[in-house]
């Protein structure tokens, strides 16, 4: 993984992947709203208010898939010190916020006409709402310092710490008796959902996951930006990005002029 924190190879790495990413992100995502719009039947019981879940669903995913790769990345970037490590999990926190903030949100709206009340405190909303906290609390604490890296270590250890609550989010309702039904795609005997809501449901999964994978590369690339500035300015190289010197060259010099402060 050492290789990919040159800031040249990541940015070559991303400019290739980048077009596929929007390609697979729109094919999938309109694909799957025509589907769970207007191909997949209403529920016999919740009528058309369960095409909610076509978004709910995929924002939860995303909500505690974001969260794991946060603690990844904090976790890299605390034992093996990865330059890129603590640039990305900064930049999947406010994403990741999103995606659970949107959960909570159309979750509510989702629940209401069925259970009768915008919220309820059983487990699985509770464990998805500490997880937004979880969020909001790392993005104050890696800004709350006026040493970046010090924020950085005290972010990564909230990262890994906050990690356990991804576990209890997932099993809240096999081990809590609550009102949100238990897992109907992620089970051990397959997925119980028809498959009629299940292949839109896949789909916009891949679609919330493909935007993520945009979003990371555009805001890895735009810190990098900044960095590579300050760097520069620091060091005295700026000067040098005359226009002859390549765009990659530039990374690397801000790059290499940022690690030998």
């Amino acid at each position: 993984m050492h290789r990919f924190a040159k800031p040249s190879v990541f940015l070559k790495l991303a400019d290739t992947l980048m077009p596929w990413m929007i390609a697979i992100t729109v094919i999938t995502g309109g694909t799957g709203l025509y589907l769970g719009l207007f191909w997949s039947p209403a529920d016999y019981q919740q009528g058309d208010t369960v095409r909610i879940m076509y978004i709910h669903v995929p924002t939860a995913w995303m909500g505690l898939f974001c969260y794991v790769g946060m603690a990844i990345c904090g976790a890299m970037s605390l034992i093996w010190k990865h330059p890129l490590a603590d640039i990305a999990a900064r930049a999947t926190a406010p994403v990741g916020a999103m995606f659970t903030a949107l959960c909570l949100i159309t979750g509510s709206l989702w629940g209401e006409p069925m259970w009768g009340t915008w919220w309820v405190w059983d487990a699985r909303l509770t464990s998805m709402l500490i997880l937004l906290f979880l969020y909001l609390g790392y993005m104050a604490l890696v800004n709350a310092f006026d040493d970046p890296e010090r924020g950085s270590k005290a972010g990564s250890a909230l990262a890994l710490v906050g990690v356990v609550n991804v576990p209890i989010v997932k099993f809240s309702v096999d081990w809590w008796n609550t009102l949100h039904q238990p897992a109907s795609v992620a089970r051990m005997d397959g997925p119980s959902i028809d498959p009629s809501m299940l292949w839109p449901l896949m789909l916009m999964a891949v679609a919330f996951t493909g935007y993520y994978f945009i979003i990371l590369a555009i805001r890895v690339r735009s810190e990098l930006n900044e960095r590579r500035i300050r760097a520069l300015q620091l060091s005295g190289l700026f000067e040098q990005g005359d226009g002859t010197t390549s765009g990659s060259a530039l990374y690397d010099q801000g790059h290499n002029a940022g690690a030998g402060k």
